[in-house]
């Protein structure tokens, strides 16, 4: 069946890149394609209910899995857009099996879509919501995103988010706290890119210990000397030493010439591909 699958989809099969699981504040988890508008649903896992009995089995990857088919009529009951709707399994599972299910799905992707494919898994980080990353997963890259507001008091939930799970590919920081600040052993640094949106000032203290290959910073405003100091040690090599490419947007500030060659800016052709080194 999945030669005859492969071999009948061989066109569309081609065009996927990359496979993307997710997690809500339940802990529920979705495994899509990405595209527009709306991702693509290969399938969701959801926690079993009594009240629902499986429509059907898989052998997955030699665990045996209860289904359930979400169909166009049970998609009516989440009010999901229609357009472009297909019906999809949904894994009924019990806690205690979650892990092994989640790993026996992810090895049964690798197996059908293959190693070139990229595999991405995503969460939402929200303060009093504990969110489960697994570890076990092969060829997996972890991405985070999250939104720190003004009165977030609960640094220690976050720190704990990041040394709990797996050094991550990517973290989105959305912030308009000023006083936000990682221990310089935070796996928040860790990470190969980190893009950070900041309605207050914290730029560059955040990126302090930054270990990672790219930084995309936003800020209404910035402390122009600090910036400067953070682009001469990276330059001289005395910090930042894994960073490739780092790219600062200012909101209420225009760079002139005089900052411009303090740090040594070079010009670029618009239309030419920038240097990442």
């Amino acid at each position: 069946m999945k030669k005859l699958i492969k071999s009948s989809q061989k066109k569309r099969l081609k065009n996927i890149n990359s496979i993307v699981y997710v997690t809500d504040a339940k802990n529920f988890f979705s495994a899509y394609i990405p595209s527009q508008p709306n991702g693509d649903i290969l399938m969701r896992l959801e926690e079993f209910r009594e009240t629902e009995r499986p429509d059907f089995q898989l052998n997955v990857s030699g665990k045996i899995i209860d289904f359930r088919l979400f169909t166009r009529e049970r998609n009516k009951e989440f009010w999901l857009p229609e357009t472009g709707f297909h019906p999809y399994p949904v894994a009924c599972v019990h806690k205690s099996e979650k892990e092994s299910i989640l790993e026996s799905v992810h090895n049964y992707f690798l197996d059908f879509f293959g190693h070139s494919v990229k595999y991405y898994w995503k969460a939402d980080f929200f303060e009093d919501v504990h969110y489960y990353v697994p570890t076990q997963l092969r060829k997996v890259s972890y991405c985070m995103s999250t939104y720190v507001e003004s009165d977030f008091t609960n640094m220690e939930n976050l720190e704990n988010f990041f040394s709990s799970s797996p050094v991550l590919k990517s973290v989105q920081l959305f912030t308009s706290n000023s006083e936000i600040s990682f221990n310089p052993e935070s796996k928040f640094y860790q990470a190969e890119s980190i893009e950070t949106r900041q309605v207050t000032n914290t730029f560059p203290d955040i990126l302090s210990h930054f270990q990672g290959k790219h930084a995309f910073m936003i800020c209404k405003k910035c402390e122009i000397p600090a910036l400067i100091g953070f682009v001469k040690r990276w330059k001289s090599g005395e910090a930042f030493g894994k960073l490739k490419y780092l790219k600062v947007t200012v909101i209420f500030h225009n760079f002139n010439g005089i900052i411009h060659n303090i740090i040594g800016v070079k010009y670029i052709d618009a239309k030419k591909q920038p240097l990442r080194n």
